[in-house]
């Protein structure tokens, strides 16, 4: 199935966990395979995350409890580039390495402590770098809710690795 990975990564963030990911993404194909047809040749990508998102939700309601908390590293295009920007040192040395890992899991916890709405758009947007529009499609609502969406899931963001509240 094309977009494989990017269905994996977005599963993962959604389910919290590799093992749950994996049985949303194989939920996810059978539907993706079974619904081929009503596919009108738009955006493949949207499409196939849009049923992946659908699919974490629906398994999420029926196998899982209320609260999630991430388990998993983050994937490592992105690990590496909280690393890259975390580290405005010279990444070789042993301090800046400390620094890029201490802050790539705060980032982590504080991306686990979001709601869910506010930490799939951050993730679609940051993670996957999708734009707005393929964000609206994916979430199925207007592309203004996104931008609003995302403004307080970074909102949220900050103030969470600050200790705060937004």
């Amino acid at each position: 199935m094309p977009h494989l990975v990017d269905a994996f990564r977005l599963a993962r963030w959604l389910a919290g966990s590799r093992a749950d990911a994996e049985d949303i993404v194989q939920e996810a194909s059978m539907r993706a395979f079974k619904s081929f047809r009503g596919f009108s040749g738009g955006h493949p990508r949207a499409w196939v995350l849009t049923i992946v998102r659908n699919t974490s939700y629906s398994w999420l309601a029926k196998n899982r409890p209320a609260a999630l908390v991430l388990t998993e590293d983050l994937d490592s295009r992105a690990r590496e580039r909280l690393e890259q920007t975390a580290s405005s040192e010279d990444p070789q040395t042993p301090e800046a390495a400390l620094i890029a890992k201490t802050e790539a899991a705060e980032v982590r916890k504080a991306m686990a402590s979001l709601p869910a709405l506010f930490r799939e758009v951050l993730v679609l947007r940051e993670i996957h770098e999708l734009d707005y529009r393929a964000i609206a499609e994916i979430a199925q609502v207007p592309i203004g809710t996104v931008m609003s969406r995302l403004a307080r899931a970074r909102r949220l963001l900050i103030a969470a690795m600050q200790g705060g509240a937004a």
